[in-house]
């Protein structure tokens, strides 16, 4: 299975997604608790910071941003600063802001959480939301119509994010503009009336959700099943995702007997935002012609590593095939050249310092943990090339390799500081370092007066090169002397 997503992850073109909702402004303000407020019963909150990011149907249009979609929204805010911030956060995340509809009177949903910090954790202690729950008038509804049909002539598939903020309160138009055009739905719904949803694709309650909308209690994967056959059939859907929070997803597709996809147990932290990354992962997914099952796989990895974080956050492909490759072994982080372009332009959408390191890696020694180690230091993810069998012996000469390339690799994926192996047939790195465009190389600091390869591209672009000590007393070669002797 670990192959097969990673083969899912690397064929997966990048789409064209609509998402349609409630744009949602998440303010934090961040501060610590040391005393209770002589004035009443009540924490007081020494402020720190504040800051600001992309909620509601704006995060679920970054998480897609952040896995390399095209994206679209659309959505109504109102004509106040909270909504010029909200485009301007779009903006930055690549995403044009032009299907905002602005309505006059209408608040900009707003959510401010307060955050409690100390040195080992972080709490919300209070969440104040600022919004309307009513539906957009008639020049507003009508202008988001207009900006719904014009993105469906571009888009691969449509997400409906809905809050409960009155975005689609003419959803069931949405969905028919969507048939219309030949164009796949998936709904996050809201509320307990499903009704508005007929005629979707798609559709990903969760438990509470789905036991709401069908008037059972939703606690096993039987009930589960239960209650999704029951949505498939009223609401004339093609597929079921009914997640599970700790327990994974439940997926039901038309004709089918269903699949509970299991998550890894973990201490969840922060379910905020989870949902719109499982979401956005099911739509990338849907629109790039994944199984149902395949794609609720990967969403369910996503919303697994969101629950580890604090607050809102994107997950990108490069976690999600790190996370596949922990849980499955060390070979598993062997990656073929396509698939590494793809993680590493994930890695770089979130800003991550992308390390590259090369060797033989023929018998692993305590000095090549040490170097990888070092070289990891400078960065948020290291790539190690990895001679192939044929330079290796060119290189070093008859009876090298002692270990085939599968086996080098698998020895070195299973170290905490490598995160991807890429090998390459040359006798030299320069291609490969081409490709990842690392902004930092590493090598040993016996490399001093020999010239390393791709020192030139490397700080050409920018990066820097970076020399490390090595340990001493250790060497392939004197490891094989002492074998043999």
């Amino acid at each position: 299975m670990t192959t097969d997503l990673l083969r899912a992850i690397e064929e997966l073109q990048e789409p064209s997604v609509l998402v349609v909702g409630d744009p949602i402004l998440d303010r934090y303000v961040s501060g610590t608790v040391d005393r209770i407020s002589p004035e009443a019963p009540i924490q007081v909150l020494r402020h720190d910071r504040e800051y600001e990011s992309l909620g509601g149907m704006a995060a679920v249009g970054a998480n897609l941003a952040r896995l390399g979609a095209r994206v679209r929204i659309a959505g109504l805010v109102g004509e106040d600063a909270e909504a010029a911030r909200l485009r301007d956060l779009l903006r930055a995340a690549g995403i044009p802001d032009d299907g905002l509809v602005a309505e006059e009177g209408r608040p900009t949903t707003v959510k401010t959480r307060f955050i409690a910090a100390s040195q080992h954790a972080r709490q919300q202690i209070l969440r104040v939301d600022r919004e309307t729950r009513g539906a957009g008038g008639a020049e507003a509804s009508a202008a988001l119509m207009d900006a719904v049909r014009a993105a469906l002539a571009d888009a691969d598939v449509m997400v409906l994010s809905d809050y409960g903020k009155g975005t689609l309160s003419g959803c069931a138009a949405f969905i028919e503009a969507a048939r219309h055009a030949g164009v796949k739905t998936i709904v996050d719904p809201k509320g307990k009336d499903f009704a508005r949803y007929r005629g979707a694709s798609a559709i990903t309650p969760n438990r509470s959700e789905a036991g709401a909308a069908t008037g059972r209690q939703v606690v096993t994967a039987s009930d589960a099943r239960s209650a999704a056959r029951d949505l498939l059939e009223r609401l004339d859907l093609e597929t079921v995702f009914v997640t599970l929070d700790r327990d994974g997803i439940f997926v039901l597709e038309r004709g089918g007997d269903g699949a509970a996809i299991r998550t890894d147990p973990r201490e969840v932290y922060d379910v905020t935002g989870a949902g719109d990354n499982v979401i956005a992962v099911l739509g990338y997914c849907l629109a790039g012609g994944l199984s149902p099952v395949t794609s609720a796989f990967l969403a369910n990895i996503a919303g697994g590593i969101a629950v580890e974080h604090f607050g809102v956050v994107t997950v990108g492909w490069d976690e999600i095939a790190a996370r596949i490759a922990a849980g499955s072994g060390g070979d598993a982080k062997l990656v073929d050249p396509a698939l590494l372009d793809r993680l590493l332009e994930s890695a770089r959408r979130a800003g991550r310092r992308i390390v590259f390191t090369n060797g033989c890696f023929d018998v692993l020694h305590a000095g090549h943990v040490d170097l990888l180690r070092q070289a990891r230091a400078f960065g948020d993810l290291l790539v190690v090339g990895l001679n192939d069998d044929l330079s290796v012996q060119r290189l070093k000469g008859a009876g090298r390799p002692v270990n085939p390339l599968p086996a080098r690799a698998a020895v070195l994926g299973g170290l905490a500081s490598v995160d991807y192996v890429v090998a390459f047939p040359e006798d030299t790195p320069a291609e490969i370092i081409e490709r990842v465009r690392p902004d930092v190389l590493v090598k040993g600091e016996d490399w001093r007066d020999k010239g390393v390869v791709g020192r030139e591209f490397v700080e050409g672009r920018g990066g820097r090169v970076e020399l490390v000590r090595l340990m001493e007393g250790f060497s392939t070669t004197d490891t094989l002397k002492k074998l043999r002797g």
